[in-house]
């Protein structure tokens, strides 16, 4: 007769560990949008997500009093108070500026290879942090704008919603009516569609030309590889204008804040509308 072994008692299961609120991360909310903190610095006009992100790894950022190191906490607008260096996090007032860049900056903050960047242009002169609203290359020069304004900046460097940009450019050639129509047809490269909105010849000399040249978005060197296309090299090219806005006669390297007239001129042309008188 086989003896019945009785049931092995149920092994209990190990219990969790209780969560507990982490000191490095706020409490979750209830659905209010969360944002990291180098990106609320920078959205607040302060300086760069870069530069922030290094402000907070040094330790110059405290949340709601506590010194936080991960630039990508948690922070829901209006529950958090964020310092810098003990100060409040109080918007700087919005700056709009536009400078006549002169050839052979680059347009960067810092530039690793040591050359001379566009900041060189605002020595001494008390600026808040400002970033520039696109771009130029070391070797073209003229219109470029500077804000700290972020969501501005956006809206103007917007495929969909940006102002066109015209440019004055010196070729080594004298180009034809086929030649001009190619400009605005486009060229592909490096699997890019390259084209001019309206190119168009200002003048021409012997062997040298100047052709305005308008474009709905710049990519990177866009109307140099354009008419590289074509086998015509720039000698110089000077943009001249952003939408309904000129450079006007600003001098070299010179620059100045924009009037509500000014930005009132870069609105119109981003909405599509007729430049106001």
């Amino acid at each position: 007769m086989s003896t019945r072994r009785p049931p092995a008692a149920p092994t209990a299961r190990p219990r969790r560990p209780e969560r507990r609120a982490s000191s490095t991360s706020p409490a979750r909310s209830d659905g209010a949008p969360r944002h990291g903190l180098a990106r609320v610095l920078s959205k607040a006009g302060l300086c760069s997500r870069t530069e922030a992100a290094r402000w907070i790894q040094a330790g110059r950022v405290t949340v709601d009093g506590r010194v936080i190191n991960n630039p990508e906490f948690p922070i829901v607008d209006g529950r958090h108070h964020v310092r810098v260096d003990g100060q409040p996090l109080d918007a700087p007032r919005r700056i709009h500026l536009m400078l006549n860049k002169p050839r052979g900056l680059v347009t960067t903050a810092q530039d690793e290879q040591g050359r001379d960047t566009v900041y060189r242009c605002f020595d001494d002169a008390g600026l808040p942090w400002i970033a520039p609203v696109g771009r130029l290359d070391k070797a073209s020069e003229g219109l470029l704008l500077f804000s700290n304004d972020p969501q501005w900046a956006a809206r103007l460097t917007d495929p969909a919603t940006g102002p066109d940009k015209t440019y004055h450019v010196q070729i080594d050639a004298i180009p034809d009516a086929a030649q001009l129509q190619a400009l605005c047809t486009g060229v592909e490269d490096d699997g890019e569609l390259l084209r001019a909105r309206r190119a168009t010849l200002l003048r021409s000399g012997d062997k040298t030309a100047w052709l305005e040249v308008v474009l709905e978005e710049g990519r990177n060197r866009h109307i140099r590889r354009l008419l590289a296309a074509l086998d015509i090299n720039v000698l110089r090219l000077v943009r001249v204008a952003i939408g309904h806005l000129p450079m006007g006669a600003l001098g070299k390297g010179a620059w100045r804040e924009l009037s509500q007239h000014d930005l009132d001129l870069l609105y119109a042309a981003a909405d599509g509308a007729v430049a106001p008188p």
